[in-house]
């Protein structure tokens, strides 16, 4: 009969959980995690401070034109030019966000909700491609619509996604139309004489 009370005490003081302990590790998390999301915090800002010399984002045009092209789908960010994971937060470009693209002869309309708009003139593209990732965002191959442009001295890719993939290969067409149609008007012997007898 002792034996068996003594069973049942034992059993009784497995039970006892160590509180303290318990609360100690946890608040001990909470505060790790704390520290963390402040260092990403503070890293994000100091990116943007370096990247301070970048120019305003060019607004849309009063009368932008007929659109040629339109799509909704999420902007997943910007890079230095070829350098994926170099993300640029300065002016909000580090924002994803929802976002609506319109094309037009002037250039691409990028509206985004809760995050600043921009638009990328026709004389500012260089280029556009499909791709797989930016920004340390990975899709599928393809899956993303990547758009290069000029913004002061620095060349930028934006990374896009439609919400119908399929859309992607008519706007890396009609953009690679748009900028070498720029790039000859750039080239046109008869328009640097024009703007040399000015």
């Amino acid at each position: 009969m002792n034996l068996s009370l003594l069973l049942a005490a034992e059993q009784k003081s497995q039970d006892v959980t160590d509180w303290a302990a318990r609360i100690g590790w946890v608040v001990g998390l909470l505060l790790v995690i704390a520290l963390v999301y402040w260092l990403m915090r503070e890293g994000w800002k100091w990116r943007g401070t370096l990247q301070g010399d970048l120019p305003e984002l060019p607004q849309a045009p009063s009368g932008p034109g007929e659109p040629q092209l339109e799509m909704s789908g999420r902007y997943h960010g910007s890079t230095t030019a070829g350098q994926w994971l170099d993300r640029i937060v300065a002016h909000g470009l580090g924002t994803r966000s929802r976002v609506e693209l319109t094309l037009t002869d002037q250039g691409v309309s990028v509206v985004r909700p809760g995050a600043q708009d921009f638009f990328i003139p026709a004389a500012e593209l260089r280029g556009a491609r499909l791709d797989k990732g930016i920004a340390g965002k990975v899709l599928a191959e393809g899956g993303l619509l990547v758009i290069t442009w000029q913004l002061g001295e620095k060349l930028i890719d934006s990374g896009f996604r439609s919400d119908h993939a399929a859309e992607h290969p008519a706007w890396v067409d009609a953009l690679s139309s748009l900028t070498h149609t720029d790039q000859s008007d750039q080239n046109n012997p008869s328009n640097q004489t024009e703007g040399a007898e000015r």
